[in-house]
């Protein structure tokens, strides 16, 4: 029966010669090896020492994992061959699964960690103690962990341990920690479960470590961009006006906001770089924080605006303030490179007084900043009611004007441009007036300043040279001039736009002249520079308007291609008999003669003017005495049934209707 009993071993033995010919196996090893005995990998395994693995390819081609024994048994020697290829796949598989899970918690920068109740015992993955920046096999017990986090989030994270251990399931908490040099802190975010026995009691705590330091900061970051402006650092305008509406709700009394705006700032855009633009921004932000009292909220709310909100003050601090940080602004150029630039503000301020909202007082301080920029910027103004009633009217006439050139209320007068020498008319120039018979009656004098802010004006701007041109195009003897608002004189493709314009009309440019004012060339004189080029070179006519008005400067007449200059009413008025008012236009008609410039007189009311007028040697004259303005339209009647007529001035014929009468000036 010893046979039958070797042959219920599940175990391979085999019993062969010490140089390893078989001499005898059971039916085990038959079962497993078969034909393939004499291939069996033996030579690894030492008699008498411990089992080998070895791997060998059975009958049928397979691929086995053979566990193998040497006994000395006599002279012979018994080898008892296992077939391990299950327990090798299963202990491969979990090589593989923790080869994995070691390389994603690299990658993710996650790590994992259990914690023996019983013992106390704390194991860290390999990836964990990477990410902390130990080496792998350093001892990390809990109180030198407790050393490495920090001091600020030890008594949360302990806490949440405490609180877990007693509840039981999961928890979670966000650390900040040193890494192994004690020096560099991260922040990582933990996610944890307490396993407990069956008595409910915790035995082992399992968790993760997830590095989320640059996750974090992306967040910090953005919740920083929520609130400020990127540019400059301060408190954008979604910010500013909660931390307004927050202070108007708790408001016990005082306070004011002003509205602060870069004078000209365009101007340093186009001619200097959008960067030198980003850096006055900067440099201003930095230089009016400086200049607020302590406490006040400072915000750019976009482009070139900003507001300070100030907490408990009169609205006569509140204008002191902002005259204050109007000369901060100004008094002290700023340097770039080697360029220095002077850089203004203009400032509307608003009391934080009656039951205005945030939007309301917004729109206050935004009227007061209007006054500012209309009395010659650079200076700061307080918001009064009657500024939001002038506010009203203006929007009315914004509204009046709209309608009016959609539905041709809109209309054009001419007056009369003089040669003095003669009476001859040389052109005439056109001047706008809203005929839509509403109430109140608006006046020319009231349009353009309602829509000098807007883009409105530039279409008015277009629209009336659009009819000039279809005027000249009719009346091939008439001469217009129009007047352009220094938003069209912004406008770089306007120039260009003229004279296409005027090529498609078939009209000889020399007939269309175009005004700018003064102060709209200094405003912007690279712009005004660039229509002129543009106007002169295709032959239009060009000329300064209210020269003397501004500011007054000789050098604008070398920089711009003037063909005219108007002479301002100021200087006009009583030429005939005040000699400083003679000098002055003596000054002008010498400049704009040396020049090859032609000279025009506004506001000639009189006969005497006239006479006094052509003795200087000014050129031309327009005024009420010259002629009164008319509708253009009535013009174009009479030119189309006199075709080649001109229309004559007769000076004394016209002082003589006149004379009784009070004319008022133009």
């Amino acid at each position: 029966m010893p046979e039958a009993v070797v042959d219920a071993i599940s175990a391979g033995l085999l019993l062969t010669t010490p140089g390893g010919d078989p001499v005898w196996f059971n039916r085990a090893l038959r079962d497993l090896a078969g034909p393939a005995i004499p291939t069996l990998p033996l030579a690894g395994a030492v008699a008498g020492g411990p089992p080998v693995q070895a791997s060998f390819v059975d009958a049928d081609g397979l691929e086995r994992h053979l566990q193998v024994a040497c006994t000395p048994v006599g002279d012979r020697l018994l080898y008892e061959i296992t077939d391990v290829t299950d327990l090798h796949d299963a202990r491969t598989a979990a090589d593989n699964h923790a080869w994995r899970l070691a390389h994603v918690e690299r990658i993710a920068k996650i790590g994992t960690w259990e914690w023996n109740l019983g013992t106390t015992e704390l194991t860290w993955s390999e990836a964990t103690m990477a990410t902390f920046g130990f080496p792998a096999g350093t001892t990390l017990d809990f109180d030198m962990f407790r050393a490495h986090v920090f001091p600020d989030d030890l008594p949360m994270v302990e806490a949440t341990l405490r609180q877990a251990l007693t509840t039981g399931g999961q928890f979670n908490y966000t650390l900040r920690m040193y890494l192994a040099d004690r020096a560099t802190l991260r922040t990582f975010e933990c996610y944890g479960e307490v396993f407990t026995d069956a008595d409910g009691t915790p035995t082992r705590v399992l968790g993760t470590a997830h590095d989320i330091t640059e996750i974090r900061r992306v967040q910090d970051e953005l919740a920083y961009l929520a609130d400020h402006d990127a540019l400059t650092g301060l408190v954008n305008r979604r910010s500013f006006t909660a931390r307004l509406d927050a202070t108007l709700s708790a408001r016990t009394g005082g306070g004011a906001l002003l509205l602060v705006d870069v004078d000209n700032f365009k101007d340093i855009n186009d001619l200097r770089g959008h960067a030198v633009g980003d850096e006055v921004m900067r440099s201003l932000s930095r230089r009016l924080q400086r200049h607020l009292p302590e406490g006040a909220v400072l915000g750019r709310l976009g482009g070139d605006e900003f507001a300070a909100l100030l907490d408990g003050c009169d609205a006569a601090t509140a204008l002191e303030i902002a005259e204050h940080l109007c000369h901060a602004a100004s008094d002290t150029p700023m340097v770039f490179g080697d360029e220095a630039l002077r850089i203004s503000v203009s400032i509307g301020a608003a009391p934080l007084d009656g039951e205005a909202d945030c939007e309301v007082l917004l729109a206050h301080a935004d009227l007061a900043l209007y006054e500012a920029k209309n009395a010659g910027r650079n200076r700061a103004r307080l918001f009064a009611p009657e500024q939001y009633r002038h506010a009203v009217q203006r929007v009315n006439i914004l509204s009046r004007v709209r309608a009016a050139l959609d539905t041709g209320h809109l209309k054009l007068d001419a007056q009369p441009i003089v040669t003095l020498a003669d009476g001859q008319t040389a052109s005439y120039e056109l001047l706008v007036r809203l005929r839509d018979g509403l109430y109140p009656h608006v006046g020319p004098a009231d349009i353009l300043p309602a829509l000098e802010r807007g883009d409105l004006v530039r279409e008015l701007d277009r629209w009336v040279v659009t009819e000039a041109i279809s005027a000249l195009s009719q009346a091939r003897d008439l001469w217009l001039d129009v007047n352009l608002s220094t938003r069209s004189i912004d406008d770089p493709t306007f120039g260009d736009w003229v004279v296409s314009a005027l090529s498609r009309a078939g009209v000889d440019p020399k007939r269309l002249g175009v005004e700018i004012t003064e102060t709209a060339a200094i405003s912007n004189l690279d712009a005004a520079r660039r229509l002129a080029a543009a106007l002169t070179g295709a032959g239009c006519r060009f000329s300064l308007d209210d020269f003397g008005a501004g500011f007054g400067s000789f050098a604008y007449l070398k920089h711009l291609p003037f063909t005219t200059v108007k002479i301002a009413g100021e200087f006009v008025r009583q030429a005939d008999s005040r000699s400083v008012d003679r000098v002055l236009v003596d000054a002008v008609v010498r400049a704009a003669s040396g020049l090859g410039m032609t000279t025009v007189a506004e506001y000639v009311d009189r006969a005497p003017l006239v006479d006094a007028l052509r003795e200087l040697g000014v050129t031309k004259g327009q005024g009420y005495y010259l002629g009164r303005p008319g509708k253009l339209d009535d013009l174009l009647a009479r030119h189309r049934t006199e075709p080649g007529a001109t229309m004559k001035i007769r000076i004394p014929e016209v002082l003589a209707a006149i004379r009784d009468q009070h004319p008022e000036a133009q």
